[in-house]
């Protein structure tokens, strides 16, 4: 199983700290769309190590599906074909208020943002007349002057992060993959997740051998008591912060806890964050995360995931992982 870890650095840091990532012996990079740009971090990775790459995911709403087509096939061209597309509509709130953009029917929307990259890159690849007409984009002019040509690695792969079985099933019909939000535990995996997976992708002719499936999962790995604590801790945190939100209450519905979301929303909207996380019970923990010891953390992933996936994305919230420990857990992955 190949492990992504992410690329979690400020602008100019981005090549030592991939190198570092890649001694742990990770087999991809990822970065998150935070506190900085998802793309230039992994302009500095591609020039430091030989591993794959992928935004994720980079915010569809807020960019034109042509600034998406350039950067990613730039990307493409640094890693030498190792770069792949991660694209995510976030939810309204923060496209509204924050980037200021418009929401509006998110799986339509995403669903046309992938067909028109995608239309954009087989224009560039066949030296084509660019004609994509859509709903919310039209793209019918590109001039030689703006025309990269055929990329020598061909296109990036699309994924597309995806929780509920709508946007799910939109991500198997257009996209060549997959990546299952963070949030979510082995029940809404098998029971909500692969059926609108399957349901996709019989509308787009394919089979699960044709598409890629990326479980996320948030890890808390540790040894010793000292260190587990404070992985547990930088768990919590992150968990809460998710079930905040009320589109993520159908995970916890699945489990029995959505009477929790609304509690964590409205602390949320206090300001009271060092609260909400004394909400999420060790049951919660153990059963939304990956908690223990490299060789538990390794074990429980591969339960969890093995039979549907060959890649997994790790995440290591809120506390400082032990390289060591992440190296200990991938090797046992891989």
């Amino acid at each position: 199983m190949k492990v992504h870890v992410q690329l979690d650095s400020a602008p100019g840091a981005g090549a030592a700290r991939s190198r570092e990532l890649a001694e742990t012996g990770a087999g991809g990079l990822f970065t998150f769309e935070g506190p900085h740009d998802v793309f230039f971090p992994l302009v500095e990775a591609a020039s430091a190590v030989d591993l794959d790459l992928m935004t994720n995911v980079a915010i569809a709403f807020p960019r034109s599906p042509m600034h998406l087509a350039h950067s990613a096939n730039d990307l493409q061209l640094l890693s030498r074909g190792h770069f792949r597309l991660g694209l995510g509509s976030q939810i309204k709130p923060h496209i509204e208020k924050r980037y200021s953009a418009t929401w509006s029917r998110p799986a339509a929307r995403m669903k046309e943002t992938v067909a028109a990259v995608k239309a954009i890159f087989t224009a560039w690849e066949n030296t084509s007349t660019l004609n994509f007409r859509g709903e919310f984009f039209t793209h019918t002019l590109m001039p030689p002057t703006f025309d990269p040509g055929p990329n020598p690695y061909g296109p990036p792969p699309i994924l597309m992060g995806a929780l509920g079985p709508v946007m799910t099933r939109t991500a198997a019909e257009v996209a060549d993959g997959l990546l299952v939000m963070p949030f979510h535990t082995q029940r809404h995996f098998l029971e909500r997740t692969l059926p609108a997976v399957d349901a996709g992708l019989r509308e787009s002719g394919r089979t699960r051998d044709e598409f890629t499936i990326i479980p996320q999962v948030i890890v808390g790995v540790g040894r010793g008591d000292d260190q587990l604590a404070a992985a547990a801790r930088g768990v919590r945190a992150l968990l809460s912060f998710y079930g905040s939100t009320p589109a993520y209450r159908p995970v916890l519905d699945v489990e029995g806890w959505g009477e929790v979301q609304p509690e964590l929303n409205a602390l949320s909207k206090r300001g009271g964050y060092a609260d909400m996380a004394s909400l999420i019970t060790d049951p919660m923990l153990t059963t939304l995360a990956v908690v223990g010891t490299p060789e538990e953390c390794a074990a429980e992933i591969r339960r969890r995931f093995g039979e549907h996936a060959d890649e997994v994305c790790s995440y290591f919230p809120g506390y400082d992982v032990e390289p060591s420990d992440v190296a200990s857990m991938i090797s046992l992955l891989t």
